[in-house]
């Protein structure tokens, strides 16, 4: 057992003295020990500095890669596909605002006046934000456009963590499946899409187009709970206001 020995402690019998130098000769094994084991790895970083050098220029020269491709390619490139989407978000925006729309859709998926359409966009510029927004707008062209099996595509390639953006596409995909009477699959994306953000605008909308597509499928309790959902936590919304007589047919379905 180890004992506390003040210092310049002398140690007067044997037993003692052969305590200290066995203390004595586990420090020097020790340090041995360690000597030995900075010899073989200085030997080693020797031996195989060439292949450590070469390590790290190849890790040097990726970072260098990768910072000149996004200074030089990638940022030049998001630029470039932001102006050309310019002109094809004014055709989806004019019609969402109902004028000519078919036409402008078509116009805001394939172009018009020697402009890139979202279409072009995705394809020129494939991979950066500006082609994965444009999926975005394609996805919803196409919805409105009544080509639900696009409408489904496009938007599944868009994500974002967007509050707005994110529930609205996972919402219109809920809008193209119950269009091409795939109600399961409409129930699962207006749960996604009331999940993905919570707010007074998208959350609302889809929880109640949620439970019309469930107390279609006769999910009467999963209906239930997100009615009594809306009335409790979005008590002034518009769907709050439709709530009460949805309520009723589904408790009188239970």
């Amino acid at each position: 057992m180890a004992t506390y020995k003040k210092r310049g402690y002398k140690p007067k019998t044997k037993k003692e003295k052969e305590e200290v130098v066995e203390e004595n000769s586990t420090t020097a094994e020790v340090f041995n020990t360690l000597d030995e084991g900075a010899s073989k790895t200085e030997e080693w970083v020797v031996k195989n500095q060439k292949y450590i050098i070469g390590f790290i220029g190849a890790v040097a020269l990726v970072v260098l890669c990768y910072l000149g491709y996004n200074k030089f390619v990638a940022e030049p490139q998001e630029k470039d596909a932001m102006n050309e989407m310019y002109t094809a978000k004014k055709y989806f925006d004019d019609a969402v605002s109902g004028v000519s729309s078919d036409s402008l859709y078509n116009m805001a998926l394939n172009g018009g006046e020697g402009k890139y359409g979202m279409l072009d966009i995705i394809n020129e510029y494939g991979g950066t934000p500006a082609a994965n927004l444009a999926s975005y707008y394609a996805g919803m062209s196409y919805l409105n456009l009544k080509d639900y099996q696009n409408a489904v595509t496009y938007l599944g390639d868009f994500s974002s963590d967007d509050k707005m953006l994110g529930p609205i596409s996972k919402g219109g995909i809920g809008d193209a499946f119950v269009q091409l009477d795939q109600k399961e699959e409409a129930l699962e994306y207006y749960e996604k899409a009331f999940k993905a953000s919570v707010n007074e605008f998208t959350t609302p909308l889809y929880l109640m187009k949620a439970a019309r597509v469930a107390n279609g499928l006769g999910q009467n309790d999963k209906a239930l709970g997100y009615l009594k959902r809306i009335k409790s936590e979005f008590s002034t919304s518009t769907e709050a206001t439709q709530a009460d007589v949805l309520i009723g047919k589904v408790e009188a379905s239970l």
